[in-house]
């Protein structure tokens, strides 16, 4: 299927690894020109080269720190000086920390405040006016499953990404007659580093073994196993593409069934 993305200028956030630079390949591989953005030179680099050599397509890095009002600023100039217009924003950001409610320090709650939070309202506040004159957007919010169902070490991501959430719903109705589709999509266990992590150490509280527990844990899934970005990124691209015409507002959980709410 031709998701109409050739030559379109997108923009994806936090895509040097994981999620983020899997759709930012798959935009690439669909003829789309792309900025990345990370906040390690040297990783962004490759991951530039890598995708640019892989699809042929035109990739460029920008080193950013999504949290930063500052760098969301200098990081939009590059946009308009690089692309002029925008037809699609991925907003992506790693997920805040797990911690423990009663021990946190409001300290912690600002920063995922900043990270998860702000870091889409400032993109988007930045990207609307760009599409607006384009006469036409796709914006795509990466969120998790803990929109519809809370993950209990994931107290900051849950309120969050829920605010975030929101957000989406809200700006979806209020640009729709723009050609401005908003949709928000949630990763379930998707198999990257930050899951790996969180098995490690979900493992090690619980004092089995890592094997066990995502044994365990991949038994829960209907499908049976942990998703890849690959998979996550065919999704997520389809609803920021030109393919999609009349999808806006809406929330799509890619987790392999494990999610029960409705």
């Amino acid at each position: 299927m031709d998701l109409k993305l050739t030559n379109k200028k997108v923009l994806v956030l936090a895509s040097s690894k994981g999620i983020g630079r899997e759709i930012a390949h798959k935009y690439a591989e669909e003829g789309a020109s792309v900025i990345i953005t990370g906040r390690t030179e040297d990783t962004l680099k490759r991951t530039a080269a890598d995708i640019s050599n892989q699809t042929g397509s035109e990739v460029v890095p920008f080193v950013t720190d999504v949290s930063k009002k500052e760098d969301i600023n200098r990081l939009f100039s590059f946009v308009k000086e690089q692309f002029g217009v925008l037809d699609v924003l991925v907003s992506n950001a790693g997920g805040p920390p797990v911690i423990d409610f009663e021990n946190s320090e409001e300290a912690d709650w600002y920063d995922a405040f900043e990270l998860t939070l702000m870091s889409s309202v400032r993109a988007f506040q930045a990207a609307l006016p760009l599409m607006k004159k384009n006469g036409q957007g796709r914006m795509i919010y990466i969120a998790s499953t803990s929109i519809k169902q809370p993950i209990s070490e994931l107290l900051l991501s849950n309120i969050f990404r829920s605010g975030v959430q929101a957000l989406c719903k809200s700006l979806a109705a209020d640009y729709a007659a723009d050609d401005i589709l908003i949709n928000i999509v949630g990763p379930g266990k998707i198999d990257t580093d930050r899951l790996r992590g969180l098995d490690q150490k979900n493992a090690a509280q619980n004092e089995v073994a890592l094997e066990e527990w995502q044994k365990n844990v991949q038994q829960s899934i209907p499908i049976g196993r942990y998703g890849t970005p690959e998979e996550f990124a065919e999704a997520a691209v389809f609803l920021g593409s030109y393919r999609n015409t009349y999808i806006t507002g809406q929330t799509l959980l890619i987790d392999g069934g494990l999610v029960k709410a409705y």
